[in-house]
């Protein structure tokens, strides 16, 4: 039986990591385009990039598991049907429900993993992810392009003709913003040079003219010297630690959906099993290979059932979903598999 249970094990590992490594390396690529898509606000240099790639890490692992789970089991068993291999481990005198004990051990041991991840890791990586944004802006390491527009800086539309690397200084810029509906204000500097100092950060313009425009007057200044402050940028992040994020499930209803949803996506592997082996355990000389069918419908079914408890579920409605999830399965089995093998 220990035999058995390493060869089938064996098998379920090779079709897993052919599973798993595309999906992760699909899903990290998107990550990634995402984490790019933040040097358009502030800068950022390559070991800061990894960084909040490896604060994804949990969520890409969370989202890729399930589904390269079910594709294992039912790839692994279709292989084993085909092969003739579960025939000949029935003739032996093995039961279909012993063949399957150990992908329910590996089931188990993945909806662990899968809970750990959902309800540790992705709080705790997603707070850094936030803080790290939130450091990066309060800090306003900007990537001012010069000769591009639409860019700003706190609330202000900033426009650079050209910059000087050697001293980081600004050339000949405008900045613009609308203070209320009827009233706006816009500057104009020759040089200005942007200034950081701990948590706030101000743009220093010198030599040129202010314009302040209502609907009864304009006015016009001259300065020589003039600092803009940004004040929507401030260091406000409360990091929070596990017992107390989630402890806001009891007031705060989208978070109680998600953690049904990580809830019932970490129990899919238990929960597929069963489901999966009902379709997957076949005689191949009756019945044909459906791999792609069994993998999508049974996905999509659990995951449909997980975006509903998100939406209107509670904690009752979750246990009845995940145990009835569980014996239709089962129930599958029995009739499919177990009653002739």
């Amino acid at each position: 039986m220990v035999n058995v249970r390493g060869y089938i094990s064996s098998n379920f590992t090779k079709s897993f990591l052919t599973v798993f490594l595309p999906f992760f390396l699909i899903i990290s690529l998107v990550y990634l385009v995402k984490i790019s898509a933040l040097t358009k606000q502030v800068q950022i240099d390559f070991s800061e990039l990894l960084l909040l790639y490896s604060y994804s890490l949990p969520n890409i692992i969370f989202y890729t598991i399930p589904l390269s789970f079910i594709a294992a089991v039912t790839n692994t068993l279709m292989k084993l049907s085909q092969d003739n291999e579960l025939i000949a481990l029935y003739a032996l005198g093995l039961k279909a429900k012993k063949v399957l004990r150990s992908i329910l051990l590996l089931g188990i041991l993945f909806s662990v993993l899968l809970g750990t991840i959902s309800f540790l890791g992705i709080p705790m990586s997603k707070q850094l992810y936030n803080a790290f944004k939130a450091k990066k802006k309060a800090e306003a390491t900007l990537n001012i392009i010069p000769g591009k527009l639409g860019q700003k800086f706190g609330e202000y539309y900033i426009y650079v003709k050209k910059k000087d690397d050697k001293n980081d200084m600004f050339h000949t810029m405008v900045i613009y913003n609308r203070t209320k509906k009827n009233e706006e204000q816009f500057f104009s500097a020759r040089e200005g040079k942007l200034k950081r100092n701990g948590r706030s950060s101000s743009l220093l313009l010198k030599t040129g003219y202010g314009y302040t425009y209502t609907e009864e007057k304009l006015q016009q200044v001259k300065y020589k010297t003039l600092e803009v402050f940004d004040t929507s940028q401030k260091y406000r992040f409360h990091f929070q630690d596990i017992i107390a994020y989630w402890a806001l499930t009891k007031t705060d209803r989208g978070r109680m959906g998600k953690a049904l949803f990580y809830l019932f996506v970490s129990l899919i592997p238990l929960l597929s099993v069963y489901l999966v082996a009902a379709f997957a355990m076949i005689n191949p000389r009756y019945q044909g290979n459906y791999s792609f069918i069994i993998i999508f419908a049974s996905t999509f079914f659990l995951y449909l059932v997980a975006s509903s408890l998100e939406k209107w579920g509670n904690i009752p409605i979750l246990i009845v979903s995940a145990l009835l999830v569980f014996v239709f399965g089962r129930i599958l089995f029995e009739k499919r598999v177990a009653k002739y093998f």
